[in-house]
């Protein structure tokens, strides 16, 4: 029965690249999106292969009933038709038949029944995880934090690779790569082989966490958490896609989960964690202005650049920093929380996964970069004493 699933998806792919030919350059991407893919996406878990099997089996079904119900009624209309002088039975019921239709459907409803709870409730058992990550939704990038297991304490934000947001910015994709849209700075590394339990909220609006070949797709809501899992079962890139709409930047929130062997994955989260370690910062630390200025700039490229743009004058609903009266302004504080709390009316989303650093730098940027020669500094320290309010 699985055996056909694929034959007809071969079929089906060979269709369509006859139809469609040479039209377009581009490239399938393993993992992820295929050229003229008209299938589910590839599986890469036993819970997508099962997705795969109840999607193909319950079509199979639907079909043959739609043939054998038409078939009849065509037949029905064909045969008694006016022209050739069909009279009207007249008859008031038959026991065989009703009672033929009240079993088969019910006999069809279990044979779709039994096969799709086992899997909906394979994909709810979330106990007895390798691994506990949460991923948290952000307008527009995801965050990732590992709760349990090997790597826990590492966290960090997973963002659209800037230069394919400047290739889609210009408007020219003639040399769009296969991943276009969907390379990341940060990709989710786990293991192959573990059971990975995946804990979903938002900072700001409603997204949803969604990977194709691992058939998971999980909405993230604030101020509630769900959950979902994956068992990786070869190693590889694996791509997804934010599958809410969560805003103006819905197309640039993409998810790239690496799937690496058990010893690789020991090796990143050592890496990880020496690397961790050297950013650590003390908050005490008073900076120069030239110093700092050269950590905000990083700073607002990975992460402000995408709404404020690269020179400060926002666009459409955002507003912009260059000139703006609450970057000028000398008291840091307000500006300060605007970061750590952010603020909804303006869909500005709250920033506090920043370290106390990392938001005095790029406060210090806007307030002397552009047109805002302020020569204002910022240190950390302010930024440590705003977080209790």
């Amino acid at each position: 029965m699985k055996s056909i699933p694929n034959r007809l998806a071969r079929i089906s792919l060979a269709a369509g690249a006859w139809v469609g030919g040479a039209a377009y350059a581009v490239q399938s991407l393993p993992g992820g999106p295929g050229v003229r893919q008209l299938n589910l996406a590839a599986p890469a878990t036993k819970i997508a292969e099962e997705q795969h099997f109840l999607h193909w089996m319950m079509l199979i079904i639907c079909t043959v009933i739609f043939i054998g119900v038409f078939s009849v009624m065509f037949y029905s209309i064909w045969k008694h038709r006016k022209s050739r002088g069909a009279q009207p039975a007249n008859f008031h019921e038959s026991v065989a038949v009703e009672v033929a239709w009240t079993i088969v459907p019910f006999i069809i409803v279990i044979l779709i029944a039994l096969p799709a709870t086992k899997a909906i409730v394979a994909q709810k058992d979330t106990t007895n995880a390798d691994l506990t990550v949460k991923v948290t939704g952000y307008q527009w990038k995801w965050g990732y934090d590992y709760l349990n297991g090997e790597g826990e304490g590492l966290g960090f934000i997973s963002t659209l690779d800037s230069s394919q947001r400047a290739m889609s910015d210009s408007g020219d994709v003639s040399q769009a790569p296969a991943d276009y849209l969907l390379r990341v700075d940060n990709p989710l590394v786990v293991p192959v082989g573990k059971k990975v339990r995946i804990i979903t909220t938002a900072n700001d609006v409603i997204h949803s966490f969604a990977v194709p070949a691992f058939g998971i797709k999980q909405d993230a809501i604030p101020g509630f958490v769900r959950d979902t899992w994956f068992r990786a079962e070869t190693v590889g890139d694996y791509y997804g896609q934010c599958s809410e709409l969560c805003g103006k930047e819905h197309a640039y929130m993409p998810i790239h989960v690496k799937v690496v062997s058990a010893q690789d994955y020991t090796n990143w989260v050592g890496v990880q964690k020496k690397t961790a370690a050297a950013k650590l910062d003390d908050p005490a630390k008073v900076w120069t202005l030239a110093e700092i200025l050269q950590r905000g700039e990083k700073v607002y490229a990975a992460n402000c650049a995408a709404c404020h743009q690269a020179n400060g004058k926002g666009a459409g609903p955002i507003k912009p920093l260059d000139g703006a009266a609450i970057v000028l302004d000398e008291d840091h504080a307000k500006q300060v929380q605007l970061l750590l709390q952010g603020r909804q009316a303006l869909g500005m989303p709250a920033w506090s996964q920043l370290s106390d650093t990392d938001i005095a730098a790029v406060v210090t940027y806007t307030k002397n970069t552009w047109s805002n020669k302020t020569g204002q500094l910022v240190q950390p320290a302010e930024v440590v004493a705003q977080r209790g309010k």
